[in-house]
């Protein structure tokens, strides 16, 4: 009975699920409520500049936006659809980079969601989800390159309600997270973690780091202990799930996690405004 607040449909790109197919499988599951957050990536990188060379050729990888006109009434009418079944809030992840914070502004100011997202998915021109970040550097290197493309994201934009999978880089790096903790990253996992406390921003727990494989959320239980202990509060649940298969992905795993960081309640938005909700 948990909401899950981070999931894709056939509004973004990398998905192909339907909205009506979500809420059925969150029906079926027995959440509690689900916050769709189809993606807007502007400014993505062509598949040429973030994938390897090899193979490559000139194909570009398709755009990651999103039509927020036809989203939002889409959405609306999903809601109306189910009000007597799922309560479904209104989101969307925002793909982070400095240089779009007065974009992102434009468009938080004409159109309104119940729940935003920040995440980092494209690093100085390029997504870690692709080889080509990792060429020429240690596996290290590139996820504290990663970690500081943070930083500059939340100096120069902060609206947005919690930041996502913070550690989103391990999913694609050579070794995963065979030699990642959040102790060898500690001093500039610290420095996001304050800022995110100090501008009263949350974190996600975001189940898709079990199924990726890496046995762990994203981000890993010791960052979400540590954002309690700096006197964070805000925390959502999310399985960023492209496929009704996916939605709630592991969430059997989530109370305890959030427990054993000091957690009694999770967070789920409305207009913007924070619910806090008992963990069961």
């Amino acid at each position: 009975m948990l909401w899950d607040t981070h999931m894709h449909t056939s509004f973004s790109t990398d998905s192909e699920a339907q909205p009506a197919a979500m809420a059925e499988e969150a029906i079926r599951r027995g959440l509690k409520g689900i916050c769709i957050t189809d993606h807007l990536d502007y400014d993505y990188p062509s598949q040429d500049a973030s994938s390897s060379a090899a193979g490559a050729g000139s194909e570009t990888e398709p755009e990651f936006l999103l039509d927020v006109d036809a989203y939002l009434p889409a959405m609306t009418a999903l809601q109306e659809k189910y009000a007597d079944k799922l309560p479904i809030r209104i989101g969307i992840e925002l793909g982070l980079q400095p240089h779009l914070a007065e974009r992102h502004a434009e468009l938080l100011a004409q159109y309104s969601f119940d729940f935003v997202i920040g995440s980092s998915h494209v690093v100085h021109g390029m997504d870690p989800y692709y080889p080509v970040y990792y060429e020429g550097r240690t596996e290290a290197a590139a996820y504290r390159e990663y970690f500081e493309s943070i930083l500059e994201n939340i100096g120069v934009f902060q609206d947005f309600d919690v930041y996502g999978h913070i550690d989103y880089v391990v999913r694609y790096g050579p070794n995963q997270n065979r030699e990642y903790t959040y102790r060898r990253y500690a001093d500039i996992i610290d420095e996001i973690l304050k800022k995110l406390v100090g501008l009263g921003k949350g974190i996600e727990i975001n189940t898709a780091g079990f199924y990726y494989g890496l046995g762990h959320p994203n981000p890993t239980e010791d960052i979400i202990r540590r954002y309690r202990e700096l006197g964070g509060e805000i925390i959502t649940i999310g399985s960023d799930g492209h496929a009704p298969e996916r939605i709630g992905y592991d969430f059997g795993k989530v109370p305890d996690i959030l427990r054993e960081a000091g957690f009694k309640y999770y967070t789920v938005f409305r207009g913007r405004k924070g619910e806090f909700v008992p963990i069961p």
